[in-house]
């Protein structure tokens, strides 16, 4: 039973989200599966289309999608795109996103998580990559997790941690944070509408 008095839920401070993803790391491969037919990756697995099609993924989401006319920076993004898969039965979703601290990536939080959970709700396998799949991807998959699956961001980071090393930037993190703050309030309050 929750009342208005109990204390807000208050999510994992930036650097407490640090150390314990920092911790206790074990070697990560190329491709993960870190929940059920949802796959987090890097460039090298990405590019393998022979792995992609060992792991049997329908659906690739490129978080380190590169703009058309890339700049100075473009060694960052993973310019694959449709075409580069137009050999293979996937659907591509590309995300434009910097692995930058100050980058706003929460704005694909819910677009990307809706697109995942389609493509699992209809016996999808999901490839989530960036360059090296540690960030960028791995704050978008921790999102579907929160989104989707209700978890709160200590409970998706812990459940991704068992299966891959993750580090999103703490620009990231902080967005995450205020992901997992706006969904405890929306089911603080429908909690409270159902107690009426």
């Amino acid at each position: 039973i929750m009342s208005l008095r109990d204390p807000p839920y208050e999510p994992p401070s930036v650097s407490d989200l640090q150390d314990f993803l920092l911790a206790n790391r074990q070697p990560t491969g190329h491709v993960n599966q870190v929940w059920p037919n949802l796959f987090i990756g890097n460039e090298v697995a990405a590019r393998d289309k022979g792995i992609l099609h060992s792991l049997g993924i329908t659906h690739i989401v490129n978080a380190a999608h590169g703009p058309l006319n890339p700049g100075p920076g473009a060694r960052f993004y993973v310019n694959t795109g449709p075409r580069f898969y137009r050999d293979m039965s996937v659907d591509y979703y590309g995300v434009e996103a910097d692995d930058a601290i100050d980058f706003i990536l929460s704005p694909f939080f819910y677009p990307t998580a809706r697109y995942i959970r389609a493509a699992l709700g209809m016996g999808g396998r999901v490839f989530v990559h960036c360059l090296m799949g540690v960030s960028r991807s791995a704050t978008l998959v921790l999102a579907f997790l929160m989104i989707v699956e209700c978890l709160r961001l200590q409970e998706a980071a812990a459940a991704v941690r068992q299966h891959r090393d993750i580090c999103p930037n703490p620009g990231f993190l902080q967005q995450l944070r205020s992901l997992d703050m706006s969904l405890e309030k929306e089911r603080r309050r429908k909690r409270l509408a159902q107690s009426l």
